[in-house]
Order: structure tokens, then sequence, then C-alpha cells
């Protein structure tokens, strides 16, 4: 039998699937990415500590599927945006792998003005204000700090396009994570390299998602651990590839995703640029992806659980959570509940709230937040259905709780690694198994629960959403 390889370069995780025509994920490695913090600003991955994770996973899920490397027919990946590498005119790294979170930037001046720049939003479609996690915030502190290596730069890429390079020898990438750089004219495909000072250097060729970028070069294969000239397609951002794991397109149009940071995706074939609203490069060129997000997510229901309540897991406080009426009895939970001191990140405690009902409150509160990122993405015509992804998809309650507040259908598919998923499924229609993507989903991904308002928890919902209202 053979099989497709499908990896999420993700910011904790690395993961690393292997599926079968079928779409079954027959093997799974997971990796933890340790990263060096420095004076505790930085957030880098060496770049031999990369492949040697890379290399732990492949190794995992082929000892998992019980089969050798040799049984893979193609690649592809999801990945993060604004996580880079520089590279001299060789093209030989020059510093570790800087992940989007790394904080060196932080404080570096006004850097806001660099996406004020005429017509801006028209042409990247990125409608957020920059800050110094962006990559383009990084690369004017490497100017300003670090010159000597600045000055033997010669290359950019993102991880996913470094990851693109090392295995095929290929200087591209995929236009859906370059989107979100704030640099690429996604019409036409260019890089407007007069919006910062960085005229020198070069960046990879943007691709569609989806596109055969080459084939695993001998470099490469001992890179991996992989077989040489078997496809390298390249993918696209983590939650759009995601949410095509999850069916985006064909169950939903729309999906979202409740981890870290909570985030809405929406596909859309027409272009129309909206302030906190990120327009990227969708399968064609007259197709986009729309994604806003808010970062009150699944932090502090994990910060909760660790610090008052570490007797139990996270489920289990969910559980709990169950017999909880709505709206918690009075108490309401901020938004990022825990940046606050303690539980100063609650309104309304008294003696009579127990676990449960801050655990309820803080999922009450999460949905709150998607309410507002799920209209403000669908405008005047609220979606229907939404598919969800990410962590917080495994949990019934909470999306109970949004289907009620939002008065729509909230989904969930099978598969536990929708972004591996998405990815082998691009893998897969390089290989010839199928002939569109379409055919694709419609083989491989399958509907598991479906989460339908209730009508007297709507009720219920609608007036304690005006209450709510008044404490933000």
């Amino acid at each position: 039998m053979d099989y497709v390889l499908g990896i999420d370069l993700g910011t904790s995780y690395f993961k690393l699937g292997l599926f079968n025509k079928e779409g079954e994920l027959c093997g799974l490695g997971r990796v933890y990415v340790s990263k060096d913090v420095g004076d505790g600003s930085r957030r880098e991955v060496p770049i031999d500590r990369f492949w040697k994770l890379l290399r732990q996973g492949l190794q995992d899920a082929c000892q998992q599927a019980q089969i050798l490397p040799n049984r893979i027919k193609a690649v592809s990946y999801s990945s993060q945006a604004n996580s880079f590498v520089l590279l001299d005119k060789n093209k030989n790294p020059l510093t570790p792998i800087i992940l989007w979170c790394d904080n060196r930037a932080e404080g570096g001046g006004n850097i806001q003005d660099i996406f004020h720049h005429e017509n801006f939003l028209e042409k990247s479609g990125l409608g957020i204000e920059c800050s110094h996690q962006f990559c383009v915030s990084k690369l004017l502190w490497f100017q300003q700090h670090l010159p000597d290596i600045w000055s033997q730069a010669a290359y950019v890429m993102t991880i996913s396009d470094y990851f693109t390079y090392s295995l095929t020898g290929q200087t591209a990438g995929d236009a859906g994570t370059a989107s979100l750089l704030g640099l690429l004219n996604i019409h036409t495909m260019e890089w407007q390299k007069h919006i910062i000072d960085v005229s020198n250097i070069q960046f990879s060729n943007p691709l569609l998602p989806g596109t055969v970028a080459g084939r695993i070069s001998k470099k490469g294969a001992t890179l991996l651990g992989l077989k040489t000239n078997i496809p390298f397609v390249v993918g696209s951002l983590d939650h759009h590839i995601a949410g095509i794991g999850a069916g985006l397109g064909y169950i939903a149009n729309m999906s979202e995703s409740t981890g870290t940071v909570l985030a809405c995706l929406k596909l859309a074939t027409e272009f129309a640029p909206k302030k906190n609203i990120c327009t990227g490069t969708g399968l064609r060129r007259d197709h986009y992806y729309q994604l806003t997000f808010d970062e009150n997510g699944a932090g502090a229901l994990e910060w909760y659980q660790k610090n008052y309540a570490p007797e139990y897991s996270v489920n289990e406080l969910g559980q709990l959570a169950k017999d909880v009426e709505i709206g918690s009895e009075g108490l309401i939970a901020k938004p990022n509940a825990q940046k606050y001191p303690e539980l100063e990140g609650f309104i309304n405690k008294s003696s009579v709230h127990q676990h449960a009902h801050f655990i309820r409150a803080i999922l009450e509160s999460t949905a709150v937040s998607l309410v507002k990122l799920v209209q403000h993405l669908s405008g005047s015509i609220l979606s229907k259905r939404i598919v969800a992804t990410g962590g917080g998809a495994k949990n019934d309650l909470w999306l109970q709780i949004k289907s009620d507040l939002l008065g729509v259908e909230f989904i969930t598919t099978k598969t536990q690694e929708p972004a591996c998923l998405g990815a082998a499924m691009f893998a897969s229609l390089s290989t010839g198994w199928y002939p569109d993507l379409q055919t694709v989903t419609q083989q491989w991904v399958k509907i598991s629960k479906s989460f339908q308002p209730i009508p007297d928890n709507q009720t219920k919902y609608v007036e304690w959403y005006k209450k709510m209202k008044l404490v933000e």
C-alpha cells in the first residue's frame, strides 16, 4: 500500500501524518518544538534542530504505520506565517528559524507606518496593523541591530519557503502564507520591496497553494529521510489548510479554530479587502481566503486548569461545566482572563462559584469573541454552517454554546488532524489518485457530529448577551 505525507509546521508541535488512498491516518508523528529564548524575548529554532525534529516525526509516523519511508509517494504541508530565516548569497542559513512569536522587535518604533503606503490594503489584502511579531518588523530590527548579518543576507525565506527549497532545490513557496507578510501584491504576485528597504533581498517565488514545486532532491531526501524524485506540493497557511482538511468549501464555507488564538476563515470568490481581516491567495487566482482572529482563545482555559484546578484534566472540567446553567450564575469572564492578576479577570465572583462556573464562564467568553469574528467576516449574510477545527473542536459543550449564541450549525469531522489531512489531500492529487480537490474531499472528509442551535438556549443567550455587552 502507498501513502502520502501531510506535515503541519506548527508553532508548538510539528505533526507528520501518513495517509493511505482511502484518507485513513495510518501513522502520526508529533514532536514538540523546543525553542531557544535567549534573553527571554527570542523564539528561535536552530536549523539542525528543525531537521532533527522533522526526521524524528517521520520516523515515529512510519513506525506507527509499520512502513518504510519508500512507500511515501508525495509530500505537502500546512504552515505558520511570518516565521523566517535569513540566508546568504549561496542560500546557506545565516540565522536560526525565527518564529512569528519572537518578541525581539518589541518597542522598535512606529512600525505601523510601513503599512500606510498608498493602496496598501488594495494590493496586499492585509487589513490588520503591523505588530512587532511580523517578519518585516524583525527585518528592520536586523538592519538596525545586527548590520553585519544583514549585510550578508541575500534571501529571506519563510519557514515553508525554506522547507520547500531544502527538499527540492527550488526557490519557491506558497502564496497563502506569503500573503501575510504584507509585502506581496496578491494580484500580480510581485513583491513590493519599496515598503521597506529590502531592494537587495530576494524572496521566494509565490506559487498557488496545491502547486507542485518540484521533486524531492537527493539532498532533500537525506535531510528528511524520504526517497528521491517524489512530488513536493506547496501548501498554505495552517488555518487555510486545516479548513480544507475539515471540508471547507464542501461541508461549509467558513471554518473556526479555537486554539492558542481564536481564528475564523472564510472562502471568497471576490476580492473585498476590509479592515481587521487578512485576505490571502486561494487555490486559484480569482479565489481568496479571508481570515480574522482574536487572542481570546483557549489560553484562559489552560491557565485556569493549571493554576486553580490541577487535580482535574481540561476534559474533566468541561464535563463539570455541563451542569452549570447558561450565564454561569452571573459569573463573567473578561476576554483573556489569564492576563489579569489571579482571578481579577472575572466579574461578579461569589462564594457560590466553583470550578465548573469559572470554566463555563471562560467558554462563554470565547464564544462571544467568536460571534464578533463571524459577524465581521460574514457581513449581512451570516453563514448557516461552520466547520470547527483546532483543539476546541473536541469540546462538545463549547461547540453547543457557540451554536446557541450564533444561531448556526457547527460541524466537526472525523479527522483529529485536519491540517495534516488537508496537506495530504494536496499531496494525493500529485500522485494521480484523484482528479481534483472536490473528489478527494468527498472521499476523505466525513462528518462526525452536528451541533444545532437549541431554541430555548438561544432565547436565554439573547438576554445574557445584552448583559455581557454592558460590562465589556
